[in-house]
This record gives structure tokens, C-alpha cells and sequence, in this order.
């Protein structure tokens, strides 16, 4: 009988299994079907459409061409001002990314025709802005540099992203029926191709190269991935290509596509994994002297890194922290992942000399005063309002404490050549600490002699200190 129990408990086990073995391929096919519905752009892209918008938003002439030169003005007063909505402002009206996205999808498509033309406009845009922003810098009174100029002098790995993504956001937004106005709009702000043409005319009004340069570095960097982008979704999304009566040029065209998307897509890539090994440097570098730079008694008051030499400046105050901790974070640093290349050099406070001098350069200075004041400006604005309040008190009370009516009859009997008193606080100070002294103000009759007047003086200085019970107080004479 037990026998037919476990022959009857197999089928049970192995129906089981199959039912969960069933109903889980069942959640598969439902999952895959409902993932496939929410991110299908395939069914709702109009082709014809987008290409026939995109050609239409290439050409900078007229009421483009002005638009971009007004939108420049915008910008570029907003970037000297420091203004970050009005340089946001300046994007939203700006027709810059037409040209841009032209490039990726004539080349997705092999439109010769129109990556001539896109290309050709890119080239006016391009310095109609510059032309435009270099004219602006050189007749504004404001020459300082901003926080809003300085971030767009050069680029980083989130530049890099920020052009990927929202380079695919516009042309996934330009190929759904009735496009997105919403998406593009806000890639004109994210992508920010107008700041950094801005900024190349400031550098080229204040003769500074390497800020033109890193700018125009910068807005290549935005230009060529959003041309990428659009590069990549026309062919995902199966764009048509172009057709030509002649074979042999369409055969010739699609090499010379092929050509321009290879000679773009490489240089691409390897410009992104170099800005992303410089932003893991920054990152890494950050964290070691964030968690791993600590000594009782010191205090990290800036430090600095530099990817091309590999050096990593520690400017610390307080205590010295002896050369055997020093060499410790240095062979630290070196057996940390990435950063075996590194050389990690300490100054330190206590060091006077001409050699420590000289690296610390003004800017650094200037960021570790600037690094001091924001850490202790809390506390020195407690501390003035308590030696104001102190102060203020100590004057009510030394006010409030002197029988001044009393005192003044008194005077006038001890003194008979005494013709006027009067009484009032001063305040004094020696530059480092301020002190409010009870100040009696005499006049004595003018028949008096000085030395008279000056003994006078002196036994009611030294009367009044006793009266009143006060080490110090002053005591003028007035004529």
C-alpha cells in the first residue's frame, strides 16, 4: 500500500511542475508582449514627415538668420552677468540644432545633397554666433570672468551623456506624428549649443586661446553625438534611403555615408572613453583625499588634480603631519585601482619657503581664502554679534552707572575755577579690538595757567576714578 501511495504522489509532483513550468513561460510571453507595446516607436513614426521637417529647419536664412543673432545677444548677456535664466531663455529661441541634425540624418540616409547643405549652414552658424558674441564681448563694459562663462570652457563626461541622450530625445520627438514641441524645447536647453559659441567670442574679444578653444571643444563635442544620435535612430527606425538614377552614384554615395559615419563614430568613441577616464581620475582622486587624507590636529584647506600630469596637490594647515604619514599616503594612493600612476604631493603650512611660495599660485591662495571664509563665516558673524551685543550693554550700563548730576555739583565745589563739565562715551580702537571709555569734557576759567590747568586736571582724573570706581576714563580739556 505504500507503495501505491508514492506511485500516486509522483504524477501529483510532476504535474505540479509542469503547471509552474507552464505558467511561468506564460509570464514571459505577457511581459515581453506588454515591454514590446510601451517602447515601440516603430508604429507611431512618421518618416516622410520627420525628413521633410528636418530639410526645412536646415537653411539659416532670413528670419532664422536673425533669430540666431538676437538669440546670441541674449546669451551672451546672460553669460556676463552670470544670469543662468537668461542664458536658458536665449536656448529656447535659438535655431541652432536645424544643421545638426541635418548631418546625422543626410548621412543615415545617404542624402548627399542635403549633407552639403546641412554642412554649409553648420559653417554659417557657426560664425554668425562666434561673430556675433566676439563683437558683444568686445564692446561690453563688463570684461570679469563669470561662474556661467568659466563652466563652458571646457568638457566633461556629462557633457558627453547629456549630448547622447538629448540627442536622441530630439529625434525620436521629431519622428513621432505631431511632434513633440515639449521634448525638443527642453534638448535645446539640455544639449546647451549656444552658451559655448558664446563663449568662444569671449575668448577671442579677451585674446584668451585656450578658453576659445575649449569652448569650441565643447560645442563639437554636443554637435557631433546629437548628429550621431540622429545618425543611429534613422537606422533603427528603418528611414529610406535615398534613391538615385544613376547606380554607380548611389553606390558612390552610400561609401561616402559610410565614410563620413566611420570617420565620426571613431574619433567619438575614443574622445568619450578619454573624458571618461578623466572624470574617474577627478572622482577617484576626490574620494582618496576626501576619506583617506586625514592627520589630528590638520585640516585640508584645497586641493588640486591635473589628469595630463597625473599630479594631485594636498594644501593642508594646522599641525605638521610628519614625512613617515605622508610617505604612507603616497604608497596608498599608488596601490589604489586607477590611480597606480598617480603622485600625490603634500604642502603644508608650516613650510616658509620661497619653493612652497611659488606653487602656491593666486588662484590656489585665493580658493583657500575663499575655502576659509565660507567654513568660518557662520561662526564670525555669532561671535561679532556677541561682542556687539556685550558692547552695547557695557555702554547702557556705564551710561546708566554714573551720577552725572551729582558728580557735576560735586566737581563744581572741590573746584571752584571749574566752568563747564560735561560727560559722554567714547569709542576707541586699535585696529584689533574696540573698548568704550567714559570721556568728562572740562573747561576751567581762562585766568588759570597751564600748569595750573594741568594739576587741576590730573586731581579731578584722579578724584573721578575714585568717585566712580573706574580704572579707566578720560578726562579733555576744551578751550
Amino acid at each position: 500500500m505504500e507503495n501505491n501511495e508514492n506511485s500516486s504522489a509522483a504524477p501529483e509532483a510532476g504535474n505540479g511542475k509542469a503547471k509552474l513550468s507552464s505558467d511561468a513561460k506564460h509570464l514571459i510571453k505577457h511581459s515581453r508582449s506588454f515591454f514590446a507595446e510601451l517602447l515601440d516607436i516603430l508604429t507611431d513614426t512618421d518618416r516622410d514627415s520627420t525628413i521633410e521637417t528636418v530639410k526645412k529647419d536646415i537653411s539659416f536664412k532670413g528670419h532664422n538668420a536673425w533669430i540666431l543673432i538676437f538669440s546670441i545677444f541674449v546669451a551672451s548677456i546672460g553669460l556676463n552677468v552670470s544670469s543662468p535664466a537668461v542664458v536658458i531663455g536665449a536656448m529656447l529661441i535659438s535655431p541652432l540644432m536645424g544643421p545638426i541634425v541635418g548631418v546625422g540624418l543626410s548621412v543615415a540616409i545617404n542624402d548627399i545633397d542635403t549633407l552639403k547643405r546641412s554642412l554649409v549652414n553648420l559653417a554659417v552658424m557657426v560664425v554668425l554666433s562666434v561673430l556675433t558674441a566676439y563683437l558683444y564681448f568686445l564692446i561690453s563694459p563688463i570684461e570679469q570672468e563669470t561662474p556661467e562663462l568659466v563652466a563652458r570652457t571646457y568638457p566633461t563626461i556629462l557633457d558627453v551623456l547629456v549630448a547622447i541622450f538629448g540627442g536622441l530625445a530630439l529625434i525620436v520627438a521629431k519622428t513621432k506624428k505631431g511632434t513633440i514641441a515639449s521634448v525638443i524645447m527642453g534638448v535645446a536647453i539640455a544639449t546647451a549649443l549656444m552658451p559655448p559659441l558664446c563663449t568662444v567670442g569671449y575668448g577671442l574679444a579677451i585674446a584668451n586661446w585656450e578658453y576659445a578653444g575649449g569652448a569650441l571643444y565643447l560645442f563639437a563635442i554636443n554637435s557631433v553625438f546629437i548628429a550621431l544620435s540622429t545618425f543611429v535612430v534613422a537606422k533603427v527606425l528603418g528611414f529610406p534611403l535615398v534613391k538615385y538614377a544613376n547606380s554607380k552614384r548611389r553606390r558612390n554615395t552610400a561609401r561616402l555615408a559610410s565614410l563620413l559615419a566611420i570617420l565620426v563614430m571613431i574619433p567619438s568613441i575614443f574622445l568619450f572613453v578619454n573624458l571618461l577616464r578623466e572624470q574617474v581620475f577627478v572622482t577617484r582622486t576626490k574620494e582618496f583625499v576626501e576619506n583617506q587624507i586625514d592627520y589630528p590636529g590638520a585640516e585640508v584647506v584645497k586641493f588640486a588634480q591635473d589628469y595630463k600630469t597625473k599630479f594631485v596637490d594636498v594644501y593642508l594647515i594646522g599641525r605638521p603631519v610628519p614625512q613617515s604619514q605622508i610617505q604612507d599616503w603616497v604608497e596608498e594612493i599608488r596601490s589604489t585601482e586607477e590611480l597606480q600612476e598617480v603622485t600625490l604631493r603634500i604642502h603644508q603650512g608650516a613650510d616658509q619657503t620661497s619653493e612652497m611660495a611659488a606653487r602656491l599660485t593666486s588662484e590656489v591662495k585665493s580658493g583657500i581664502l575663499e575655502d576659509l571664509y565660507v567654513r568660518n563665516q557662520q561662526v564670525v558673524e555669532d561671535k561679532d554679534a556677541r561682542i556687539q551685543l556685550l558692547e552695547n550693554e557695557l555702554l547702557r550700563y556705564r551710561s546708566a552707572g554714573i551720577p552725572f548730576q551729582a558728580i557735576s555739583r560735586e566737581a563744581k565745589i572741590n573746584y571752584t575755577n571749574l566752568e563747564q563739565l560735561s560727560y559722554s562715551n567714547s569709542i576707541v580702537t586699535d585696529f584689533t579690538r574696540m573698548d568704550t571709555i567714559p570721556t568728562f569734557n572740562v573747561k576751567w576759567d581762562n585766568s588759570m595757567s597751564r600748569s595750573t590747568q594741568q594739576r587741576e586736571m590730573n586731581k579731578l582724573r584722579e578724584w573721578l576714578q575714585v568717585r566712580l570706581s573706574l580704572d579707566t576714563l578720560a578726562v579733555q580739556s576744551v578751550n
